[in-house]
């Protein structure tokens, strides 16, 4: 087994030559890694198998889905490579240029930064993203994923560096062996071999990250995504929404984990959105959602009475905070001092409201009559993502 400490070596000892890489020797080399991700996919999914059956009773039915491979999800996991071929190449990029006085050009262009290591929990899909994003801007990567999704992780990088290896960069994709919070840790130390270091995952491992990295840190964003259901909403509109946004997927970080809505809709709405989340789904053998209410909401609905914790948890789970507001000025405070800057929509057939909650709240992605799952690099036209 390769130590941490010589994986990091060989990383950095190709950083160089990759940066030498024109676009389209790495476009080229791109689509191979795609082509060979689906070539595995037998060796992909059964070592997935073995992740999930080790996970079971251990991980939540939610989060195991979050693990879990299918051949579809490795196909579009080589689809979201392929987007990023489509990418313009940041690596020489004139970003601004001038000439001073004496006649000296002074340009600021777009370079790689060297070795990225990225800390992430158990999605598999990150491995394949985060390689190609790597990838594609120049950089060598060194991966550490959570131990629950650490087979499937291996066999993805594996098939990635069968495509790497003719053109001697089978060591500009790296995932550590060892997968104990002491390799982590090494990770961060690392101030001769890492340049930057990304967290993706909840709220522990980003602040983990932080508050104890000694190489630089670029601080990724939990989700704790909010909906404001506004007094002008389309109540139809306002539940084919929440819906989507929470239960398609409830363990991802753009999922909804708040619904706040305006009093004077709140008891024609609230009732319906329980009888969509709760009634309709456990009738037909879904899982119903939890709601965790205020005040306000209980005197309407049903629920468990929130907490001071749940307006600051992501739930990840089939669990929906709900609050009752008095304003759109209201909701956006509350969004102000609960968010994770993260993603936020506003239900409402009024522009004017609409436009003020867009300029007023201060998160990645802000919405108007759209589910936050949108929050996502395909979904944008981006192809992959890191965080």
């Amino acid at each position: 087994m390769a130590t941490t400490i010589e994986i990091m070596k060989r990383a950095k000892a190709i950083s160089s030559s990759l940066s030498l890489l024109d676009e389209s020797r790495k476009n080229e080399i791109l689509a191979l890694m795609a082509d060979a991700l689906e070539s595995a996919t037998s060796n992909i999914l059964s070592a997935n198998a073995e992740d999930v059956e080790r996970s079971k009773g251990v991980l939540s039915d939610v989060m195991i889905d979050r693990l879990i491979l299918t051949g579809d999800r490795i196909k579009s996991m080589a689809n979201g490579i392929r987007d990023v071929i489509k990418l313009p190449d940041p690596v020489g990029r004139i970003i601004s240029s001038q000439t001073i006085p004496n006649g000296l050009k002074i340009e600021k262009v777009g370079v790689p930064l060297g070795v990225v290591a990225i800390i992430y929990e158990s999605r598999p899909n990150v491995t394949s993203d985060a390689a190609a994003l790597c990838f594609k801007s120049g950089n060598a990567c060194v991966l550490k994923c959570g131990k629950e999704a650490h087979k499937t992780s291996m066999a993805i990088i594996g098939a990635i560096k069968d495509a790497l290896s003719p053109f001697g960069f089978e060591d500009a994709v790296n995932i550590l062996e060892d997968n104990t919070r002491e390799a982590a840790t090494e990770l961060m130390h690392a101030v001769d071999y890492i340049d930057v270091l990304i967290p993706r995952g909840g709220a522990g491992l980003i602040r983990s990250c932080v508050e104890n990295a000694k190489v630089p840190c670029i601080k990724t964003g939990t989700g704790i995504c909010h909906i404001y259901v506004d007094k002008d909403a389309d109540i139809n509109k306002a539940l084919n929404i929440i819906e989507n946004a929470k239960t398609q997927r409830p363990s991802v970080c753009n999922a909804c984990e708040v619904c706040i809505v305006h009093k004077d809709i709140a008891s024609s709405f609230l009732p319906q959105l329980s009888e969509l989340l709760r009634t309709k789904r456990e009738s037909t053998g879904k899982i119903p959602v939890e709601f965790r209410v205020d005040t306000r909401a209980a005197s309407i609905i049903d629920g468990t009475p929130a907490s001071d914790s749940d307006f600051d948890t992501e739930f990840l789970d089939y669990i929906l905070a709900i609050k009752v507001v008095d304003s759109l000025e209201e909701a956006i405070k509350h969004i102000a001092e609960h968010s994770t800057q993260h993603s936020e929509s506003i239900v409402t057939e009024n522009a004017e409201s609409a436009e003020l909650f867009l300029n007023a709240i201060d998160s990645t992605s802000v919405y108007w009559n759209a589910s936050t799952r949108f929050t996502d690099g395909g979904e944008f036209g981006l192809g992959c993502e890191i965080g």
